[in-house]
This record gives structure tokens, sequence and C-alpha cells, in this order.
């Protein structure tokens, strides 16, 4: 059974977590499965957006810990993260489409971070997320110490990262941690419909909006108004602008091809 399950259709890379008898957990077969899809995304122009989620009951359950060799004189756990997680989620936040994620069941430990680690979270109300690292001993990684206190606030980031106590999909969602928290039956049409929605927009705008909303969280706003100048000046140039203004004088849907 392929570890990762990978489809495109009408613009949208679906991108499927399939491990399902261990809840997604992450193992290097799945991780070689994921760097294999962001280089699809990265490369392929006919792919305008990515779509993300779990099969079975789980979205992913963090670290696989059976395959971890536990009587090693040296446990190296950065090894793991400077191989496979840290690029992933450098890849993700780089890559100049969007990146929506349908989180259809529990996520915990770095399984939630790698939610968290997408531009855009949908949830199954039945969904939720657990900072579990603290349950073994360890501390939030694949970007969990960064995402969490930007979306969640200090004092909320740093209870869920001690206590590793669970967040419910709608609390996530109040919280501010996620886009939208849907019921169960509706996430996966919901996502669908929202990520051909992106995959049918102005992929080149929406790759620079994410650039722009990602690079403002170390910006000044002297420097934050200078790279939106740039950034205009960029897109004004393209096919995709001419479109949206004849479409917009034309009173009719434009037609973007993402350039």
């Amino acid at each position: 059974m392929e570890p990762v399950l990978v489809a495109l259709d009408a613009g949208v890379l679906r991108v499927t977590l399939n491990r399902p008898e261990k809840l997604n957990a992450f193992n290097p077969a799945m991780h070689k499965g994921l760097a294999d899809a962001m280089t699809r995304a990265e490369s392929e122009s006919a792919i305008r957006c990515v779509l993300i989620t779990g099969s079975g009951r789980g979205f992913c359950a963090g670290q696989d810990l059976t395959e971890r060799d536990m009587k090693a004189a040296v446990i190296d756990l950065g090894g793991g993260l400077e191989t496979w997680y840290n690029p992933l989620v450098k890849r993700m936040r780089a890559l100049e489409k969007p990146v929506v994620c349908a989180v259809n069941g529990v996520a915990a430990g770095a399984g939630a971070n790698f939610a968290l680690a997408c531009d855009i979270v949908f949830a199954a109300r039945s969904a939720s997320f657990i900072q579990a690292f603290v349950k073994i001993g360890l501390v939030p990684d694949c970007g969990g110490t960064y995402f969490l206190p930007r979306l969640a606030g200090m004092q909320r980031a740093m209870a869920l990262a001690m206590t590793g106590d669970r967040l419910s999909a709608e609390d996530a969602e109040r919280f501010g941690v996620i886009w939208k928290c849907v019921d169960d039956a509706q996430l996966a049409p919901e996502t669908e419909r929202f990520a051909r929605a992106l995959a049918g927009g102005p992929t080149k705008s929406l790759g620079l909006i994410k650039k722009a909303l990602y690079d403002s969280a170390h910006n000044t706003l002297a420097a934050q108004l200078d790279l939106e100048r740039d950034l205009q000046r960029e897109v004004g140039k393209g096919a995709d602008y001419r479109e949206g203004v004849a479409a917009f004088l034309e009173k009719r849907k434009p037609q973007f091809t993402g350039k």
C-alpha cells in the first residue's frame, strides 16, 4: 500500500496520507512520498493548488514511534528533523501556490504542526489538535513553536504545548488556529470546492499574496510597504491582471491562466 496517494484533477493536486492502520503516522516512506508530491507541485504548471488530507479515521498521529530504535546508546532526534520535517515545512511555505489542509481526524504531535504549516486549514467537527510532545518528554517541532504563538497567542500556545491537552476543531476555529470547522460529512466536498476555486484563480497573485503575508511576520511597516510595491509591480505585468480588469469591465467571470 502506497503511504501517500497523489491525484491531480482540475488543477488541484490531492495528497492523501495513507497509513490508516497507524493513524497516518510519519515514517521514512511517507516522508519520501510527501517530498515527491512537493516536487510535482513545484515543477508542474498544471498544478495550481495542493490539498492535503488523511485516509481513515485520523489525519496524522505524528511520528511513528514503533520505528524508533530506543535501545541506541545515543538518540539524536535532530537528525530526522533536519532530514525530513524541516525541509518539508520550508517547501510548503515557499511553494508559490496555495496549500489547503483538510484535517479529517486527530492531528497529534508533528501531525498537528504539519497541518498548521499549510496555508489554509479546514477541520472536521470531530477532529482535534494535540501538542503531544510533552507527554513523552519532548518539545514541539515541525514548526509548532513558530506557528502556535502566531496563530493562537502566547498564552494559549504555552498552555497547549506544556499540557498536551486536546484542542477541539471548534475551539481551534474560535482561537484562529484554523480557518474553518465543518461537519464531518461536509469536509471533503467543501474543501474540494474551495481548492478548485483557488486553482481557478490568479495563481501568480495567490503565490505572492502568500509571500507578502508570511514576510510581514518579520518585516517593518516600511519594509512591507516596499514589498507590496515590488510585488504589485510584478503581478501588474502579468496576463491575469489584464484579464481580471477586462472581465470586471465586461461584467463577466474572469478566466485566469495563472500567469
